[in-house]
């Protein structure tokens, strides 16, 4: 029987991932949230990987702004605790699947950015998140990038618009940065597939094809949820100054899953509609 672990099992992809790996029996399963193993301890890192043949990373620091004035606490979690899990599953023999981001980019691109493009991070978060990446690579594991992640755990952009749309009679919100809205359940199932797949290790992106704004997202919440699109009002980012900068263009190519055998993860419209009708939603 395969032993997969997942580390940072309480966030909002860990619970997806346990979700989904609680379908499987054929798996054994270990799941260790953030009480439970502190990455930045490569002893204890080490301990929680042994005997395991697969670990799915879902630890993280995951506030953006906060990064930009702890910078070092975030590179400790995202780089340093990364690369604990690196060696550790280097040296069991443990294929590792490390969830990334987008913010590795500069985010001024106007096509989608392939699995090679250079990375150049605008903001601290996406330093921190690029060191990780490096340990990942440099001990023959697998990192999946993936962005502007929503699902049922944990405060993201879709409930966010559900919320106010029962709360504000408009609402505004910028037009200015397009991505890929992605379930944090379908990656889930991706990290899975990768995690059992023969594929040569290496980068992939977990988005969802197609790309729009966070306009063009909430205006879609909006009228799949059955309320009025047009209470949703484009703007621009300078109107939401905050301390990390973002991405502008956020849009990722897929083609390596050919050589996962899998194929890219549907488009994001298609995605938010199963979201919205799921009972996971």
């Amino acid at each position: 029987m395969t032993r997969i672990l997942v580390t940072g099992s309480g966030g909002m992809l860990g619970q997806d991932l346990l979700g989904v790996l609680k379908g499987r029996p054929d798996l054994d399963v270990t799941a260790l949230a953030r009480a439970d193993l502190d990455v930045t301890d490569e002893l204890a890192v080490l301990a929680a990987v042994t005997g395991h043949d697969a670990v799915l990373n879902a630890a993280a620091w995951t506030d953006v702004d906060a990064a930009e004035e702890r910078e070092a606490e975030a590179t400790a979690v995202n780089g340093d605790g990364v690369a604990h899990l690196a060696r550790a599953a280097e040296a069991v023999g443990a294929r590792l699947v490390h969830v990334s981001t987008d913010y590795v980019f500069r985010g001024d691109a106007t096509s989608p950015y392939p699995e090679d493009a250079p990375t150049d991070p605008i903001s601290a978060y996406g330093r921190s998140k690029l060191a990780g990446e490096v340990a990942v690579l440099g001990a023959g594991g697998y990192v999946v990038r993936t962005a502007w992640l929503y699902g049922a755990h944990g405060r993201n952009f879709v409930t966010t618009m559900l919320r106010l749309a029962g709360e504000r009679e408009t609402v505004d919100v910028v037009d200015d940065q397009r991505g890929q809205p992605t379930w944090s359940w379908a990656l889930a199932e991706r990290l899975v597939d990768l995690a059992l797949a023969d594929a040569p290790a290496g980068v992939y992106h977990g988005t969802a094809t197609g790309e729009t704004t966070w306009y063009g997202l909430a205006r879609a919440v909006f009228a799949r949820a059955g309320h009025d699109p047009d209470r949703v009002r484009p703007t621009t980012s300078d109107r939401f100054v905050r301390p990390a900068a973002r991405p502008s263009y956020s849009v990722l190519g897929h083609d390596r899953w050919a050589l996962a055998g899998l194929p890219p993860m549907t488009n994001w419209e298609t995605m938010l509609s199963a979201y919205l009708g799921s009972p996971r939603a």
